[in-house]
């Protein structure tokens, strides 16, 4: 039961980090789409 757990846990995290990034490249995008306004 413990090994099941520390599993889930370990999954739960690797998703996270994914999740994370994708959110982090989002960001990145609209801050480059402001940016660019502010520009012209």
């Amino acid at each position: 039961m413990k090994k099941l757990l520390t599993l889930i846990c370990i999954a739960f995290a690797l998703s996270a980090c994914n999740t994370m990034e994708g959110f982090g490249k989002d960001v990145q995008k609209v801050g480059s789409k402001v940016e660019g306004a502010a520009r012209k």
